[in-house]
C-alpha cells in the first residue's frame, strides 16, 4: 500500500536550518509530482511547494520563496525540503504527498528561541 514516512522534523531557532525528507513507497515515485504541506495549530492545512515529476520544475507559496527548496532523488523515492533562515511562523507539522488520496503521520517543526 502507499505510505509516505516523513522525517528530520525538531526544534530549531529563528534563522536556523532544516531538512525534511519524506520516504515514499507502494507506489511508482517517478510518475507523480510531489508536494510538501505544513498544518499549524489552529489552522488549516497548506500547501508549501510542490515539485514536478517532469522537469523538476518548482512552485512555493509566497511566505517561503526564497527561503524553501524542494527538491527530489527518483531512485531513492524520496523527496526533501530544505528549510533555510526559519521563521516562528513557520511552526507546523509538515507533510508530503502525491496527487494520490494518502497522508503520512507528519514531523513537527517548532522555530522557537
Amino acid at each position: 500500500q502507499v505510505q509516505l514516512v516523513e522525517s528530520g522534523g525538531g526544534l530549531v531557532q529563528p534563522g536556523g536550518s532544516l531538512r525534511l525528507s519524506c520516504a515514499a513507497s507502494g507506489f511508482t515515485f517517478w510518475r507523480y509530482a510531489m508536494s510538501w504541506y505544513r498544518q499549524a495549530p489552529g489552522k488549516e492545512r497548506e500547501l508549501v511547494a510542490t515539485i514536478t515529476n517532469t522537469d523538476g520544475g518548482a512552485g512555493y507559496r509566497d511566505s517561503v520563496k526564497g527561503r524553501f527548496t524542494i527538491s527530489r532523488d527518483n531512485p531513492k523515492n524520496t523527496v526533501y525540503l530544505q528549510m533555510n533562515n526559519l521563521k516562528p511562523e513557520d511552526t507546523a507539522v509538515y507533510y508530503c504527498k502525491a496527487p494520490l488520496p494518502y497522508w503520512g503521520q507528519g514531523t513537527q517543526v517548532t522555530v522557537s528561541s
